[in-house]
């Protein structure tokens, strides 16, 4: 991965991040836990993306199509465990 690919990533997940938080809501905690899904869904989407040899979707070296998939799965899956009453 160059770095020019690893900064759009970067760009590209901290913008679903925080658009998943301005279209839901929340307070302060929620847009950290938002942003840290993003990044880490993001970074899972593309490496599984490389592993299972997908090219559609890829953006030079970056698999756009599966880490943007990966990320939403993250965000999604971040927002329904922050409902979750685990007392």
């Amino acid at each position: 991965m160059t770095f020019p690919a690893f900064v759009g990533g970067a760009l590209i997940s901290t913008l679903f991040g925080a658009g998943f938080h301005l279209f839901f809501g929340g307070n302060g905690w929620r847009l950290g836990l938002y942003l840290l899904a993003g990044w880490l869904g993001f970074a899972l989407g593309h490496v599984v993306g490389n592993f299972s040899g997908v090219t559609v979707g890829k953006l030079g070296p970056l698999n756009l199509m599966t880490a943007s998939l990966g990320s939403w799965i993250a965000l999604f899956a971040a927002r329904w465990l922050a409902k979750s009453d685990f007392r």
